[in-house]
């Protein structure tokens, strides 16, 4: 709702030394002379004296006056009451009358009415106004004073104050009627034969009752705009928020909580490598318990909890209410829901702890679903290394077999190489054969020197150089036999040093192959430890139990926090329609 505003500012004209103070009232009892006529007939004033040209006006009726603005009217109440001589200001003299140029009544009235509006002492502002009015009314003033006084020979006020909300008003259809809406104040006839009171409030009292006023049409306003609002917020937030208050506090069925950490723990291995620095922390389990804890919180483990200890049984009871219970014959999407519901399973990366929950309706079946995930847990711990180690051993178990094949094979095609050279060992003969040379070399320089010595007499014996010489020549071509087969067993495809090379290489083959061979075994031997013995184990360091209260609902704090959402919801619809309605109203 929006009112008018009022009138905050009042004038006073203050009388000057060129213009008297008894000046100040004419225009307004020339603006009330018509409207207190009835009243003041018991009382007859004489008429004011005029000029020739105004005979004819006393004939006419009064005309009623438009009343002066506000401020003027202000004024003129707060100046001292005039003797009724005084208050009449005589009507300026016009020139007298030429001939052939005779005005008529109604041009004489029309300029004495624009005399006395310019005597009322209007601001341009309100000549503007005057003038703007004049040409919605579809008049054609010829200046600002004469669309004031078009404007009040209707009933028009121009200076009236109209609210912005009227301006856009839709324009309503009005009876045609041939009399102008007035909308000054009229004369009201007066039934008892009662003088007007002399005395008349002042502006401040006045201002004061008008502000007053508007105080208690602001404070009736507030007090019905509050009203509203409280009816608003007990329906749409109070009501909900006692609703829920009530099932928490009287339909909810209690549920009891059950808490239980367990945490994954990988076996130590004896071996040094990068991946021994983290056994024994979280980083060595992160991924196993990442796994465990997707696998508690799916459907394949609820399906289970059910086959095992009756999920949806417990959950289907009469006694449970309606919102938590399920329904007779509910299917799996409907039971996992609530599994989800009421499971809270969390992993703690920095500790490595996963941490579970368990709400049911009885504390012992709370406790016992805790024990059967936990078992599922360590069962799934143990499927996640089983295949790894399966494989392993399957591994070593290939490459123990391969290597087996390939010590063989070398063997088999060193002892080929010694049995087509005739040869056990070539480089044994070489040596040999460079034994014999050297020593043979020794004995030829032996006889060599006995040769020399025999000669070296005057008369050498004949037959003892003779014999010398055939000793050397003997020795000369047996080291030349010698050194024939030392040449043919070094040189060629056939050479003993050629045997000599290929055996040393399948050699050193099968020496490479007995140390894979030695290999295998041992990898062999661990994998088939690492499957026989547990690489993770789930260690509980909180075993669940049975608790004697409940947990379940948390009614205050479910009431406070119902009353929280529907106050916010309510916030941000009643936000959206003010913003809306100023949109649709700009």
């Amino acid at each position: 709702m929006t009112t008018k505003p009022k009138a905050k500012k009042f004038r006073i004209r203050r009388p000057s030394d060129e213009q008297p103070a008894e000046s100040l009232t004419p225009r307004l009892d020339q603006a009330r002379a018509p409207q207190s006529a009835p009243a003041q007939k018991p009382r007859p004033v004489p008429p004011p004296p005029t000029n020739a040209a105004r005979a004819p006006a006393p004939e006419q009726p009064p005309r009623p006056r438009p009343a002066p603005p506000p401020e003027h009217s202000a004024a003129a109440r707060t100046a001292p009451p005039q003797p009724q001589q005084q208050q009449q200001q005589p009507q300026p003299q016009p020139q007298a009358a030429r001939a052939g140029q005779v005005d008529s009544a109604r041009q004489v009235s029309a300029e004495t009415d624009m005399d006395a509006i310019k005597q009322e002492g209007l601001t341009g502002r309100q000549l503007r106004m005057a003038r703007r009015v004049a040409q919605k009314h579809g008049l054609a003033p010829t200046s600002d004073f004469d669309a004031v006084r078009l404007l009040r020979a209707r009933g028009i006020d121009p200076f009236q104050r109209t609210n912005m909300l009227e301006l856009v008003r839709p324009e309503q259809k009005q009876p045609a009627t041939t009399e102008p809406r007035m909308q000054l104040p009229q004369t009201v006839e007066v039934k008892k034969e009662t003088l007007p009171s002399t005395q008349m409030a002042s502006p401040a009292e006045r201002r004061a009752a008008e502000i007053l006023k508007i105080q208690k049409e602001l404070a009736s306003r507030r007090r019905k705009k509050m009203a509203l609002l409280m009816v608003r917020l007990a329906f749409f937030v109070l009501l909900p928020t006692i609703v829920a208050g009530y099932y928490y506090y009287a339909v909810a069925t209690p549920m009891y909580s059950t808490k239980s950490e367990f945490l994954i723990l990988k076996a130590e291995s004896s071996a040094g490598s990068m991946g021994s620095l983290f056994s024994g922390t979280q980083f060595a389990t992160n991924q196993d318990a990442i796994a465990v804890q997707n696998y508690l919180i799916s459907k394949p483990a609820m399906l289970r909890l059910d086959q095992d200890v009756g999920f949806k049984e417990h959950y289907t009871q009469d006694w449970i209410d309606p919102i938590q219970r399920l329904t007779e014959n509910p299917t799996n999407e409907e039971a996992y829901k609530t599994y989800k519901r009421n499971i809270e399973i969390g992993y703690d990366p920095t500790e490595g702890v996963i941490r579970m929950e368990i709400m049911a309706a009885d504390p012992q079946v709370a406790a016992n679903f805790a024990q059967a995930l936990i078992g599922y847990a360590e069962e799934m711990v143990d499927n996640l290394s089983a295949r790894k180690r399966a494989t392993a051993v399957r591994d070593a178990e290939a490459d123990l077999e391969n290597a087996t094949q390939a010590r063989y094979d070398a063997q088999e095609r060193l002892v080929r190489m010694q049995q087509e050279g005739n040869i056990v060992d070539p480089e044994g003969k070489i040596a040999a054969l460079r034994a014999q040379i050297n020593t043979y070399e020794l004995q030829l320089q032996e006889k060599s020197l006995q040769l020399q010595a025999l000669l070296d007499n005057p008369r050498p014996n004949s037959a003892k150089v003779d014999g010398a010489r055939g000793d050397i020549r003997r020795l000369e071509a047996l080291l030349a036999d010698l050194n024939g087969q030392m040449t043919q067993a070094t040189v060629g495809e056939d050479s003993l040093a050629e045997k000599a090379v290929q055996i040393k290489l399948a050699e050193a083959d099968l020496a490479t192959r007995d140390l894979m061979l030695q290999t295998a075994l041992e990898r062999v031997e661990q994998a088939r430890r690492d499957a026989d013995t547990q690489a993770r184990y789930l260690t509980t360091s909180v075993e669940p139990v049975a608790s004697e209260d409940a947990a379940y609902p948390r009614k205050f704090e479910n009431t406070i926090l119902a009353f929280l959402i529907f106050g916010g919801i309510y916030l941000m619809i009643s936000l959206t329609a003010s913003i809306l309605r100023e949109q649709v109203a700009s």
